[in-house]
């Protein structure tokens, strides 16, 4: 299969970018798929690390600069808008790009949702199919063919009207070789991702001062954002966390926690934990509810009460259960999951569809 693969325009396709799970999914989606024989072509910035057929520059530093000037998306979030200087850039330089190579039947990866509406409009005439496919998001969807993170998040896009018969859920995916397994734990709680009330980082805060454990955070963002006029003593804060500090974090914690008070399309963080051993302390709703199993790779919460409970019986835990179900999302086994959907789209244009009954 042939690809044509959009990176995030206001980020950069590199392992640095961890913050950003949809820059991510654009890294490993792209590695997934050329270790399996398909052409990607990957459509991104200029210092862009991806495992690929082809990289195109579309974008450079000097666009970033312009759009978004010293912001600091180490220690805020960051800052885009499809309006911005960036977008605007990206969609105007990819389009000439896709059109030099495309081929009817390729595939156009609009990555992230109507922000790559305006690509797909202008290419749909060279015969590319446009597929949106990793949907973590409730609005912006406008392709076709749509691929969702989660069963959650595909239910709430989709309400309780009619279901569309080649809408897929298609977990994210993750690289084995970017975490590092051990049996061996220290004693700290550890909280990673954006230090936000969205995340739910005051209920972790409060759930390990009540059970007496200290809790480790990492991430863009500061409790001191958040009303907070000192850190309590049981908290430390790390500040954002590369690749190897995610590694050593994950690899160490006792277990990971996370409260978030939104219904959360997938969450990756719990499957790098998994991955590294670890056992998940996460609400007991969104995608938490289809990955972790309770009391058995982590607990799964609904009050205080439960997760100071959590806490306390996260020895419980045997890290080898926890490794082999966060296995169950690394490259290999969701590789498939994306050929399989892509072969079916394919169908329909070339064979009779969902009618088709020969393989």
């Amino acid at each position: 299969m042939r690809f044509h693969h959009l990176a995030i325009p206001h980020t950069v396709t590199h392992p640095d970018y961890v913050a950003c799970a949809y820059t991510q999914k654009v890294l490993k989606f792209a590695k997934m798929m050329t270790q399996k024989g398909h052409t990607v072509y990957h459509y991104g910035h200029e210092r862009s690390q991806v495992e690929c057929s082809e990289h195109i520059t579309v974008t450079t530093d000097a666009d970033l600069e312009t759009a978004y000037g010293s912001h600091d998306w180490h220690r805020h979030q960051f800052k885009h808008n499809t309006q911005d200087h960036a977008n605007q850039t990206f969609i105007r330089n990819t389009i000439p790009e896709v059109l030099l190579r495309a081929k009817p039947g390729d595939f156009l990866l609009c990555n992230w949702g109507i922000g790559h509406q305006a690509i797909a409009q202008a290419v749909a005439s060279s015969g590319v199919i446009a597929v949106e496919p990793g949907i973590g998001y409730t609005s912006g969807q406008f392709a076709r063919w749509r691929a969702y993170e989660s069963h959650a998040v595909r239910n709430i896009s989709a309400g309780a009207g009619g279901q569309d018969w080649y809408a897929r859920v298609i977990p994210n995916y993750f690289d084995p070789e970017e975490f590092e397994y051990s049996t061996k734990k220290s004693d700290y709680v550890l909280y990673l991702g954006r230090v936000t009330e969205l995340k739910g980082i005051s209920a972790c805060v409060q759930a390990t001062a009540a059970a007496g454990v200290e809790l480790k955070i990492a991430g863009q963002g500061s409790l001191l954002d958040l009303g907070y006029t000192e850190i309590p003593e049981h908290v430390t804060e790390l500040g954002y966390a590369d690749v190897e500090l995610r590694k050593t974090l994950m690899r160490d914690a006792s277990a990971l926690i996370i409260a978030s008070t939104y219904l959360e399309p997938f969450g990756g963080v719990q499957v790098e934990a998994l991955l590294s051993g670890t056992p998940v302390i996460a609400p007991h709703f969104g995608a938490f509810a289809e990955v972790q199993r309770h009391g058995k790779t982590g607990f799964l919460c609904h009050t205080l009460r439960d997760y100071v409970s959590a806490i306390q019986q996260r020895h419980t835990i045997i890290p080898g259960v926890c490794r082999a179900r966060g296995l169950a999302y690394s490259l290999e086994n969701i590789a498939p999951e994306f050929e399989s959907w892509f072969a079916n789209i394919h169908d329909v244009y070339t064979r009779r569809g969902w009618n088709e009954l020969e393989v």
